[in-house]
């Protein structure tokens, strides 16, 4: 992906570098306070604060929204497809029962010293395709029955999982963040995922199982009894069942097939009369194999690894080249893992064609919302480009001997700290920085977005709704949440960062 948006060769205000500066902290300002206090969706707070911004640099209206229109139309066409197709990943991996299979599997044949380990695993690999509020309303649920059968304190798992999901979402694409971080930049996705990846491991040990198991003695929690599964998804033949997720296998109606509706299974509605067809069609389903699950996580990662490999090792103009350089392109490498979710965690597992075109359908309208973020955050972006905000950041900087890598983390940081969104935050970090990664070379624009995705991973408080999603799950106090979800994502945003700057020094 290089659809790096270059600034003008002539800005379209002449305003000084006074001015500039006035008109980008006013523009972050409006953003921020209608996020934060004004309590406005980030969508309307982002084309607004782009406006604020335009107007004080001097501006003309017109060319403020020829730019804004710009912006939006680069970054949904970069952007856009990728995470509507990771969505589709997401929710077969989800309706099918193949997330579920994952992590039965795995937590049932580890230790309980080895749990931790194992969460923080699982929750990494189902991570890779699925958003995190999707893999936490996956995975908690397993999480709150695993530390009521085994005794672990629910911190010491609950932790890594949360970790887990959270590095992948904030520094491997097809995650909305890295993306939007690569697409700004002009980043290399292949070098980006790869490099990610690295980041990613050692992050996910610190924040996750090593700083679980020093939290769970100072914040005791429970596992809430309302959030606690009443009624288990069925094991169906050749596999063990979805967890009690709310997710799983579906009957002729859309429902979730449970152990009640097998142990009377002709059974409908009140007053109506068995169907032996729809019986036996419950009967056929059976849980995806792990194998399938397994490859349908993994497949586009190594697509696009394959690829990025392939750039290092192989000619330019080479048959294998180019048939990495095509089945490794993102959009590619994600076509063919939903491909292969719809026939190995949908068709033969007994799912009708309707059913697996429901699923794909159903898992587009939870990203609107995300979709249309990023995209006014692509718009706020280009205004600041090209009213030359970018080009003052840069030179600033470059008088300043100041790390690109440091500069971008900082920005994101303060920005997270402020609005609460991970997205915004790397939107406008990335808008003010995008000048300096013209003067980066090859990993080094990686490391760039990756160092942005730490930023915007820092300190979540009250104004994200993660907080008060993982606050509601786990049954916690705010102060509890502060103590265990907040500092592990300043962890997350440290220990990252950490590991970008060495990245650095040693490529």
């Amino acid at each position: 992906m290089t659809t790096l948006l270059a600034a003008p060769a002539e800005p379209l205000t002449d305003a000084g570098d006074a001015q500039l500066i006035v008109a980008a902290l006013l523009g972050i300002a409006a953003v921020v306070l209608l996020i934060a206090w004004g309590k406005v969706h980030p969508f309307l707070s982002l084309i607004l604060g782009a406006a604020v911004l335009g107007v004080v640099a001097g501006v003309a209206p017109d060319k403020i929204v020829t730019s804004f229109s710009g912006g939006v139309g680069s970054t949904v066409g970069g952007v856009g497809l990728l995470i509507a197709l990771g969505a589709m990943i997401g929710g077969l991996l989800a309706e099918s029962g193949g997330a579920d299979g994952i992590v039965e599997r795995v937590v049932g044949r580890v230790s309980g010293t080895a749990l931790p380990w194992a969460m923080a695993g699982v929750a990494a690999l189902i991570g890779l395709p699925l958003f995190f509020e999707v893999g936490v309303v996956l995975l908690v649920p397993i999480v709150l029955l695993v530390s009521l059968r085994t005794d672990v304190p629910l911190m010491k798992i609950g932790i890594p999982a949360l970790a887990g999901l959270s590095v992948l979402h904030g520094l491997v694409p097809p995650h909305p963040g890295p993306l939007v971080a690569i697409d700004a930049l002009g980043a290399n996705l292949g070098q980006t995922l790869a490099l990610g990846l690295l980041v990613a491991i050692p992050t996910v040990i610190v924040a996750g199982p090593i700083f679980g198991n020093f939290i769970a003695r100072y914040v005791p929690a429970t596992a809430p009894e309302a959030l606690l599964p009443t009624r288990r998804p069925v094991a169906l033949a050749g596999g063990r069942g979805p967890a009690a997720t709310g997710r799983g296998p579906l009957d002729a109606d859309g429902d979730l097939v449970t152990e009640d509706d097998l142990a009377n299974p002709g059974a409908g509605r009140p007053g109506e009369p068995i169907d032996e067809a729809a019986t036996e069609r419950v009967r056929a389903r059976r849980a995806p194999a792990l194998w399938a699950a397994v490859i349908t996580v993994l497949l586009p990662v190594v697509l696009m690894l394959l690829r990025a490999i392939g750039e290092l090792t192989l000619d330019k103009g080479t048959a294998g080249r180019k048939a990495l350089d095509i089945v490794g392109t993102p959009i590619v490498a994600l076509l063919a893992g939903v491909i292969f979710a719809m026939i190995f965690l949908g068709y033969r597992t007994g799912f009708s064609r309707a059913q697996v075109s429901g699923f794909l359908g159903g898992s587009l309208p939870p990203i609107a919302g995300i979709l249309l973020i990023v995209a006014a955050g692509g718009g706020f972006k280009q205004v600041l480009v090209d009213a030359g905000v970018g080009n003052l950041v840069a030179d600033a900087a470059e008088g300043a001997n100041l790390s690109p890598l440091l500069l971008g983390w900082l920005v994101a940081v303060g920005i997270r700290v402020a609005t609460g969104s991970a997205t915004v935050a790397t939107i406008t970090a990335a808008g003010i920085v995008a000048p300096l990664a013209e003067t980066l070379q090859g990993p080094e624009v990686a490391l760039l977005a990756l160092a942005i995705g730490c930023g915007s991973l820092f300190f979540s408080h009250v104004n994200d709704a993660g907080f008060w999603l993982v606050k509601e799950y786990f049954g916690l106090t705010v102060g509890q949440t502060i103590k265990s979800w907040s500092v592990m994502e300043t962890i997350i945003s440290v220990v990252g960062f950490l590991g970008v700057l060495l990245l650095d020094l040693l490529l």
